[in-house]
């Protein structure tokens, strides 16, 4: 069963369930995994699905910073209810000495780094990591290991 079909089956069973968080996240879910659909510029694969919840994901890790900051707690609550559910629907996600073990490696294959390299390095581990690692997570360990090269 693919990703799309296990958030349309959760969603029906939220409705009979009457899970009124559930539904509403999942809702919001299949809603923007429907607008990238109708975009049509590429077909919704399995991997689109994966990057389309990621991007909720990201959403709700943003909102609840912001919040945060504004001292609305009642909204931090709603969002982090949200991020819990979406979370269900993510991929398994590495760990930080995972994630440095693949940034080892790929620097040991390239020969070395500069800051210069940061750019390109990130995207390499990026594509090899899609949808198993946090980006800024990514982000702030080959920073650390660029700096030490």
């Amino acid at each position: 069963m693919g990703l799309l079909e296990r958030i349309e089956d959760d969603l029906r069973a939220s409705i009979k369930n009457k899970d009124q968080e559930k539904l509403r996240t999942l809702r919001m879910l299949k809603a923007d995994i429907l607008y990238e659909k109708t975009k049509g510029i590429e077909a919704l694969s399995e991997d689109k699905v994966i990057e389309i919840v990621f991007r909720g994901a990201k959403k709700r890790k943003e909102s609840i910073t912001e919040f945060e900051k504004a001292g609305r707690t009642d909204l931090v609550e709603r969002e982090h209810a949200e991020l819990k559910i979406i979370e269900e629907y993510l991929p398994r996600q590495m760990s930080e000495e995972e994630i440095t073990g693949v940034v080892d490696a790929k620097i040991k294959e390239i020969g070395g780094v500069s800051q210069k390299d940061m750019g390109r390095l990130m995207g390499l581990i990026m594509k090899d990591l899609k949808g198993q690692a946090d980006g800024i997570l990514v982000k702030k360990i080959v920073a650390g290991r660029v700096q030490k090269v």
